[in-house]
């Protein structure tokens, strides 16, 4: 299996510290309001890079964490007039839901910085102690940048050229910095801010200790993975590198995957322009598979394009892939139990190649938009094979492969069951009525009535069927 590896630059062999195991961090949302479906980007594409790892036989731990203190969560918490805890904890749960809804599963742990204060003190304090990190006047603590002689080494920049690159706001004190380049570790407590007690001054952690810490509770001084959207390389994992191997004098992180920068037609998403979307507004126009979908049709380290023509077209790829589900099951209720033919059995053997083509996209750097379209050469292979006189074995092999690997995609293939209001319901009925009538003018004319309305009518041996379109 080959990942490229952000520190390298290029595609490396994985390689686990455990064999057989996986420990994996991945940077999770602030949690000040409804994520949005740059948010959903991280979280979809390594929630599959997990499944496969799974599918694989590994034993993956998962640990993605809430930063849940915050100046935008404080902001939030200050303009409502509730503690900041209220705003944190009411996000934390949304973020759970839409995750659900995404279908991406929850991590082995989903800490929360403000659990983890205990272990940011103690690493900071080691930090000091060993000469990599001092405190200001004010009690601000910052990491003396130039003592990691490596900093840089992710993000390939020199330290005269960081100056600029920060983006940790200004806290009291900040002129104390001994070097421009020094970054906050802990920072004193304003007014109506939470805060805790420490060595130093009563206050709170800065962003980038809070993951060396959870990564280090959760999942040791070395991890396999750790990845997040590339807006982090620097600083925050950058630095999150430098206080790790500082304080712990190890490799922090073998593998650092990256996924690209979302864009909505073409351009940067910004509440400014208009055209910023929450998870949750996408689900009101779109089932959610449809967008987990979406994010999974091009590479993960590529920059996406969201549109509405693209989203129509993955709606209308995973409807392929539905539909094919949904005629294998009925084929195999129905199929007898006689054994294959010859000519099923070389449709099986055409199908598991497309299996190894399936998991050679996946072991090349998890291009999953390669998997997919093994999936779609499935789904081909199925609809162009499989018929009435197929025998129950042939059917429920084709429908388990493209299930297993669909799930490897984490792609729901059983259509949600739907139930249609009473209005509906009668128009059908009246259509079916009119049908056995001979009345077929009204026939057809209640069925485009119901086309105007999104519902599609199937006439079948087993009777009528709809979908929405």
């Amino acid at each position: 299996m080959k990942i490229f590896n952000t520190l390298s630059r290029r595609k490396e062999e994985f390689v686990p510290l455990t064999p057989g195991k996986v420990k994996m961090y991945v940077c999770g949302p602030t949690v000040y309001n409804l994520i949005h479906i740059g948010n959903a980007r991280p979280m979809i594409v390594f929630d599959t890079v997990r499944r496969y790892f799974e599918y694989k036989g590994y034993e993956v731990q998962y640990v993605s964490n809430f930063t849940d203190v915050d100046d935008k969560i404080i902001k939030k918490a200050l303009e409502e007039g509730v503690d900041a805890k209220v705003i944190s904890d009411r996000y934390i749960e949304e973020c759970k839901k839409d995750m659900a809804a995404l279908n991406v599963k929850p991590a082995t742990v989903h800490p929360q910085a403000t659990k983890e204060i205990d272990g940011m003190l103690s690493m900071i304090q080691t930090l000091i102690d060993k000469g990599h990190a001092y405190v200001a006047k004010d009690g601000t603590v910052y990491f003396k940048t130039g003592s990691f002689k490596e900093y840089g080494k992710l993000s390939h920049k020199n330290l005269e050229e960081l100056q600029s690159g920060f983006r940790e706001l200004k806290v009291t004190g900040e002129e104390d910095k001994e070097d421009p380049n020094d970054f906050v570790l802990w920072k004193p407590k304003k007014e109506g801010e939470p805060y805790w007690e420490s060595p130093w001054c009563q206050g709170r952690p800065g962003w980038h200790i809070e993951c060396s810490v959870m990564a280090k509770h959760y999942l040791g001084d070395e991890i396999d993975i750790h990845a997040g959207g590339e807006d982090l390389i620097f600083p925050h994992h950058e630095n999150e590198i430098a206080q790790s191997e500082c304080a712990n004098d190890k490799t922090f992180a073998r593998y650092w995957m990256h996924n690209g920068f979302l864009n909505i037609d073409n351009k940067k998403m910004s509440k400014s322009l208009g055209n910023f979307f929450t998870v949750r507004e996408i689900g009101e126009k779109y089932d959610l598979q449809v967008l987990r979908f979406f994010m999974l049709s091009a590479h993960y380290r590529s920059p996406l394009n969201f549109s509405a023509e693209l989203m129509e077209a993955s709606k209308n790829g995973l409807e392929r892939i539905l539909t094919c589900m949904e005629k294998l099951k009925e084929l195999e209720a129905a199929a007898e139990g006689a054994a294959e033919t010859c000519g099923e059995q070389e449709n099986l053997a055409q199908a598991e190649k497309l299996r190894d083509k399936f998991e050679a996209a996946m072991e090349d750097d998890f291009n999953t938009a390669d998997a997919v379209s093994a999936v779609f050469e499935l789904v081909k292979l199925a609809n162009s094979t499989a018929d009435s006189a197929s025998t129950k074995k042939y059917v429920s092999s084709l429908r388990q492969m493209i299930g297993q690997l669909c799930g490897v995609l984490g792609i729901i293939t059983e259509r949600k069951e739907e139930i249609l209001d009473s209005e509906i319901e009668a128009m059908i009925e009246e259509r079916q009525q009119a049908r056995k009538a001979k009345n077929f003018a009204r026939a057809d004319e209640i069925r485009a009535e119901l086309l105007d309305m999104g519902i599609a009518l199937e006439d079948t041996r087993e009777g009528v069927k709809w979908k929405r379109v």
